[in-house]
């Protein structure tokens, strides 16, 4: 069901994007509304972040209130005390946390996006009655914990280990991680080790992760000292160290030798909300800069009539509204019970850190000198917004992730038509369906329609989209019959390929989110009509530089060239060039 999925092959699979999502019901919206005063009033009249950032901790006042309204179990279902949010309602939440405090939202995060998320998502009864209520209303934070020295976006290499007891009752886990967010507070942790896992069909012996439900209070579980970060300086950051410590089997967390499926799907599950969260970050820099734009007087007028920063205020309206509307997309189509949703989360995710990056940056630029003084708020913003293109899979990783994913489906596509070319008389029906569709294609009609998905002012714009689609899944099969496998190692080439696809999932949802603006007639349909429209012509424009660039030996000899370079660089340890004025 997955739309993203299915343009890897040409394909258009409208249900997760056309129409919009509407996610709530009015219940439901009277039920998240009256969440919005009580949260305002508490970052108005309690929460600190400048304080917070200069004694990079959260003071007890500060915590005692949050856990007060309940914002350390947002999703969490009533019966265990928690408040029962859906996803939307949840993104609704990290919007307002974003546009105030990043680091007081990686706080509350990293306790219930990821903390105890799998207990959510994989735990038994028994497991969800026993810790549940402590995360929620006992005032026990969780952490996740899977980094390690060795193992960042490479999950799979992780060494820290559980062995199990001679009488099968417990793991005995050792090792250590790194960078874990509430690392040093949490009594409570999801941590994952490998583990000998015997096959039951061949009896062959192998280790594989498993994940664990991990209480500091079992013994030998140690913390370093909180680490000094560039941002979100007021989230507790730290090592974490397990000697010899006891793991009671009942606490085995998805089942043996499942530990990397869980984790995957935690931070998959848990990634719509950067969107949300950064969208909020966005909204409050806009705001900045329009305000100093609008009574910022140079050359005898206002700055906001100038050229450049009317292009800058627009391509920063534009990132924020493109952020918000795959953030909501993807927590809508969850809420609607669709699981197909891995790749466009991990867009989203990528998207909305490096365009808080820009609009940060933006509004910096535009407030000048004083963007970059302390007093402004936004040098504090930039810093915490940086560690988003990092955490939680590094934003290189998931393009990578997201490239061969898509790939991945197509090729098995191409394999199905090579089968069925082997014995043609048994699969006439898929031979002929492929066979027009590619002849009509070749001469210049067909491909991909999406007019009738959007409101008659988008039709031109839906024509990019669609245009952008056909464009990439023909160079996707291109690829494919000319790399083989071996695309697998053109990663110049995959990520201009993830960059095509970022950018095709971004027009689909502008597309969508404001066609259900039109239909509705709602107040901010014609302003939104103008953001739709002005960001799919430039990013049916970026797909196609990047499907030239693909295409294009110049370009193609020029990423041989740029990876010589590299390796020069590698080979001395930094630059090569000797100073240009021969002075060692």
């Amino acid at each position: 069901m997955s739309f993203l999925t299915n343009i890897f092959r040409g394909e258009v699979q409208p249900a997760q994007v056309f129409p919009y999502p509407e996610a709530l019901d009015a219940e439901q919206k009277e039920y998240i509304a009256a969440f919005v005063d009580p949260v305002t009033k508490f970052f108005e009249e309690v929460n600190d972040p400048v304080k917070n950032d200069a004694n990079a901790a959260i003071d007890e006042k500060t915590t005692e209130a949050l856990w007060e309204l309940g914002a350390f179990s947002l999703q969490v279902p009533p019966e265990y005390g928690g408040l029962g949010l859906n996803n939307t309602q949840y993104s609704r939440m990290c919007d307002i946390i974003g546009g105030q405090d990043l680091g007081l939202g990686i706080f509350i995060g990293a306790h219930q996006s990821i903390g105890f998320k799998g207990i959510l998502l994989y735990g038994t009864k028994e497991q969800k009655e026993k810790y549940l209520p402590k995360v929620s209303t006992g005032k026990t934070y969780a952490a996740f914990a899977l980094t390690e020295p060795s193992s960042g976006s490479d999950a799979g290499s992780i060494r820290c280990r559980a062995v199990k007891s001679a009488d099968g009752k417990h793991y005995v886990l050792n090792g250590s991680k790194i960078w874990i967010s509430n690392g040093g507070i949490a009594d409570i942790m999801t941590v994952f080790a490998q583990t000998e896992i015997e096959d039951p069909k061949t009896g062959q012996k192998k280790d594989k992760v498993t994940a664990f439900i991990v209480e500091r209070g079992f013994g030998g579980v140690s913390s370093g000292p909180p680490e000094n970060k560039m941002g979100i300086k007021c989230s507790n950051t730290a090592e974490v160290y397990f000697e010899d410590v006891p793991i009671p089997m009942e606490n085995v967390l998805g089942g043996e030798g499942n530990g990397f499926k869980v984790a995957m799907n935690i931070l998959n599950n848990g990634r719509f909300g950067m969107s949300g969260t950064l969208a909020g970050t966005m909204a409050h820099c806009i705001r900045k800069a329009a305000e100093h734009a609008t009574t910022r007087v140079q050359f005898g007028q206002k700055i906001e009539h100038f050229g450049n920063v009317q292009e800058k205020l627009a391509r920063m309206a534009m990132h924020q509204y493109v952020s918000q509307s795959m953030g909501y997309m993807i927590s809508g189509n969850m809420d609607a019970g669709h699981k197909d949703y891995h790749l466009e989360a991990a867009i989203s995710k990528v998207f909305s850190s490096e365009a808080a990056w820009y609009v940060c940056d933006e509004a910096i630029q535009i407030l000048a000198g004083n963007g970059f003084m302390k007093a402004s708020g936004l040098e504090k913003f930039l810093r915490d917004i940086r560690i988003y293109r990092i955490f939680e899979g590094a934003n290189d990783i998931l393009r990578l992730f997201v490239a061969l994913t898509g790939i991945q489906y197509a090729g098995s596509h191409l394999k199905e038509l090579q089968r069925a070319f082997k014995n043609p008389t048994a699969n006439l029906g898929l031979i002929f369906k492929e066979g027009s569709r590619r002849a009509v294609r070749s001469i210049g009609y067909g491909g991909t329609d999406l007019s009738s998905f959007v409101a008659d002012p988008l039709k031109e714009s839906a024509t990019l989209c669609a245009d952008s689609i056909d464009r990439f899944s023909k160079t996707i099969e291109a690829l494919l019959i000319k790399h083989g496998k071996g695309i697998v190692d053109q990663q110049f080439l995959l990520i201009r390929l993830a960059d095509s696809a970022i950018d095709i999932y971004a027009m689909s949802c502008v597309l969508s989110r404001a066609t259900k603006a039109i239909r509705e007639n709602q107040p901010s349909a014609e302003h939104e009509l103008l953001m739709a429209k002005a960001w799919c012509v430039e990013a049916n424009d970026r797909v196609r530089i990047n499907i030239r660039r693909i295409n294009s030996g110049v370009f193609l000899k020029n990423f041989d060239t740029m990876s010589a370079i590299a390796k020069n660089i590698c080979a001395r340890q930094g630059t090569v060039q000797s100073n240009p004025v021969g002075i060692v």
